[in-house]
């Protein structure tokens, strides 16, 4: 009786977006389908048609801008909520989690009167030092989705489109409106779509943006196989597509393809490729205006979704901004995505009791991190930080004494040219804050930026190297008579930013050698760190324990306390293989990364631990790794086919420790004798249960038919071969504590 009664809803609509269609004149379907702001698409008063007023980002909605210039504001009302990014999220493998964090981007968004929310990234990581790797949620495409799907529909409860990014293959910074990445068809199926094709048939995402880069020589923003026959086709989606900000290059060929609203970072709006070009060409009989009508019509669809129009405007979530309740749910997921890597002798948690001196080593102690990461920056409410979260938790009653440790040149903000327009390909500097097009100028300014960039990273070395023997000596001096010390280090969005990729996966202002001599002094040095993406840890079998947070949101320095002091019990785990060095990972041995205008994904599906696997490295810290101040034992793993085509399986968890504690299950498959070449095992499911000290807990999953899958080209669909598939449980990748063998029919 609902699906009947949602048809007529859905004939209905279509039938008023109809009439809305043929009453527009074409200058106003051409201002609704591009940029009128740098954050807000053209609208038509006389119908009713609202602007789509857009904002970053996947860490919080993004300070208010001018028009035309990238020029915040200046205002104060548009201080947020600042949340974990995408990788904070997803080492905390809660899906019920990533809902209510979606929740809180949607309502944030709605409350700040946006319409779609320019999140969240589900790109997979393959290669650790991609700089938007902090946006994106692991390597493997079953956590992505089962991530994602919920963070969707949380953000969408509130009447704001989630716009899933970017699609598609969106892998490296460098070069990155121009890199062709070269996919074959299984790969690009198997690891590059899947997250994508749950956010948009599970999760009901209502719009989705193209990519920078090409693959395969097509522009994703232009692209037919991406977003007609992938997208529209294959998938069936009737949402909105939304470019990349300058994402679009040809007005013919964006026109041609299910590209529906362009937007840029240039204030010449009405020279956008669907703006002035597009109408000469129609008017030229070049380009037919029903393939405009299909664009309008997608946009419509959402704003009725929305009720942005429609017999439910009246009824749309107003949505709040800075809420105790989102705060609660922020610390929650700080709490929830820190990984315990190492803790040996179980130095970690410390008794608050037995420390009257804490020592705290480490500019990322007392450093802010919501500002900074290219679109991801915000201008947050608060931030704790780590310092002051560990002041807070403990008091007047223990003295905590602090040294940066190592020296971090300052880079002052400045809008005199903005991150965001400079790392367009062809922009052409002139007044404050502004950018216009330097169509002749090609790659030149972005290339000249880049090597300016590396120049200024050399004489920052040699600044740091000057300075750190001090910072090195005060801080060690501070370690010797304190009860405790705690290091934190990491990386800052110096490093982990949209626009660049890291040079090296190297910790940066010499901590190597800091924390080498540090763990000379004090062998018990908890160290710990804030950053982004994976880092060589070449002492880290000196250190008995690594307590490891992505960026975490603004209770980072509260949730940061809890954990080192044992009220919280770490619960995080790898979503990303942490390598012991980058020349072990597949794309430093086949070059296939950083390189400007083209790259072959040579690797194929062995992206990520599917290689440290295949090729038997050992990494430092494995994909799904993760420890407790507790202890898991798994038991009675039990295997049932069903019809011959799911298997459903059960098995108990115990928590054998003397603390309450949360682990997560994962499930493996590997096929015995495959038919095709697959990877050694591949994750198909995971489970996250809490146990109070002592307890135990059956767990069920069900492994579908399409779980044994892979791609057929030929026949270009998935198909699971029959036979015997082991079915491995574990604590990790690495760690696998059950074992068993299914058959497929």
């Amino acid at each position: 009786m609902l699906k009947n009664e949602e048809k007529k809803n859905e004939k209905k609509r279509e039938k008023e977006i109809d009439k809305l269609v043929k009453k527009l004149t074409l200058d106003e379907k051409i201002a609704m389908i591009h940029g009128a702001s740098l954050f807000r698409s053209g609208a038509v008063e006389r119908l009713g048609i609202p602007a789509i007023k857009t904002s970053d980002g996947p860490m919080g909605v993004r300070a208010e801008f001018m028009d035309d210039r990238w020029i915040p504001s200046g205002n104060q009302d548009d201080m947020v909520s600042y949340l974990p990014s995408n990788s904070a999220l997803a080492s905390s493998w809660n899906p019920a989690l990533a809902r209510k964090m979606g929740y809180v981007l949607g309502t944030e968004a709605r409350g700040r009167g946006k319409d779609v929310i320019l999140a969240p990234g589900i790109n997979i990581k393959r290669d650790p030092r991609c700089g938007r790797n902090f946006e994106y949620m692991s390597e493997d495409p079953v956590l992505t989705k089962a991530m994602a799907v919920p963070f969707i529909q949380g953000v969408q409860e509130n009447d704001v489109a989630a716009c899933v990014k970017h699609f598609a293959a969106n892998v490296q910074e460098t070069g990155r409106l121009v890199v062709d990445e070269t996919i074959d068809e299984r790969t690009l199926y198997e690891l590059y779509l899947p997250a994508f094709k749950a956010a948009v048939q599970e999760g009901g995402a209502y719009s989705i943006m193209g990519a920078y880069n090409k693959i395969n020589g097509e522009y994703c923003c232009e692209s037919k196989t991406l977003l007609d026959r992938i997208l529209r086709d294959e998938w069936g989606y009737d949402g909105a597509v939304i470019s990349d900000w300058g994402g679009v290059h040809n007005t013919k060929e964006t026109t041609a393809c299910s590209m529906d609203l362009e937007m840029s970072v240039f204030p010449d709006f009405d020279e956008y490729k669907l703006a002035n070009p597009l109408k000469e060409l129609i008017e030229k009989g070049e380009v037919s205006e029903d393939a405009v009508d299909a664009k309008v019509r997608n946009l419509l669809r959402m704003m009725y979704r929305l009720k942005m129009i429609g017999p439910k405007k009246d009824s749309r979530e107003k949505g709040t901004y800075n809420a105790p309740a989102s705060r609660e749910t922020i610390l929650r997921t700080a709490e929830e995505s820190a990984i315990l890597l190492k803790n040996e002798n179980q130095v970690l948690p410390l008794d608050k009791k037995k420390v009257k001196k804490l020592a705290v080593i480490g500019a990322n102690a007392a450093k802010v991190h919501s500002d900074g990461g290219g679109s991801a920056e915000i201008k947050a409410l608060y931030e704790i930080c780590p310092l002051a979260g560990l002041k807070m938790y403990l008091g007047g009653n223990t003295e905590v004494v602090y040294a940066p440790g190592y020296y971090v040149p300052a880079k002052p903000k400045t809008f005199e040219v903005n991150w965001q327009a400079a790392s367009l390909d062809d922009l052409k500097d002139t007044t404050v804050g502004q950018a216009t097009r330097d169509e002749a100028g090609e790659n030149e300014g972005h290339l000249k930026g880049e090597q300016e960039r590396l120049a200024q990273m050399e004489r920052d070395k040699a600044e740091i190297h000057e300075k750190n023997p001090e910072l090195f000596r005060q801080a060690l001096e501070l370690a010797k008579d304190a009860d405790a010390v705690i290091f934190v280090g990491g990386l800052n969005h110096d490093y982990d930013s949209e626009g660049f990729d890291r040079p090296d996966m190297k910790l940066p202002y010499e901590q190597d050698l800091l924390i080498e001599e540090l763990l000379k002094v004090r062998k018990d040095a908890v160290i710990t760190f804030v950053g982004g993406s994976p880092v060589e840890m070449p002492w880290r079998n000196q250190a008995q324990a690594i307590l490891w947070t992505y960026y975490a949101g603004m209770e980072t320095g509260n949730a940061f306390a809890k954990m080192i002091f044992g009220e919280v019990n770490p619960s995080g785990k790898l979503a990303e293989t942490f390598p012991d060095k980058y020349e072990d990972c597949v794309t430093a041995k086949n070059g296939q990364f950083g390189v400007w205008d083209k790259i072959t994904l040579e690797e194929g599906l062995y992206c990520g631990y599917r290689y440290f696997d295949r090729q038997h490295i050992t990494p430092a810290f494995c994909f799904g790794h993760g420890l407790s101040y507790t202890d898991f034992e798994y038991s009675g793993l039990t295997l049932k086919a069903e019809k011959g085509k799911d298997v459903k399986l059960t098995f108990t968890v115990k928590n054998v420790g003397k603390r309450a504690g949360a682990e997560t299950a994962q499930i493996y498959i590997a096929p015995i004798a495959a038919q095709v070449d697959r990877p050694d095992k591949e994750l198909k499911a995971f489970a996250k249960v809490e146990l109070g000290a002592g307890r135990s807990k059956k767990v069920s999953l069900t492994l579908k038919q399409e779980d044994f899958m892979y791609f057929d080209t030929q026949l270009h669909k998935f198909i699971a071969d029959a036979g015997d598939y082991e079915i491995l449980v574990g604590a990790s990748c690495e760690d696998i504590r059950l074992r068993g063998i299914a058959t497929l029919n």
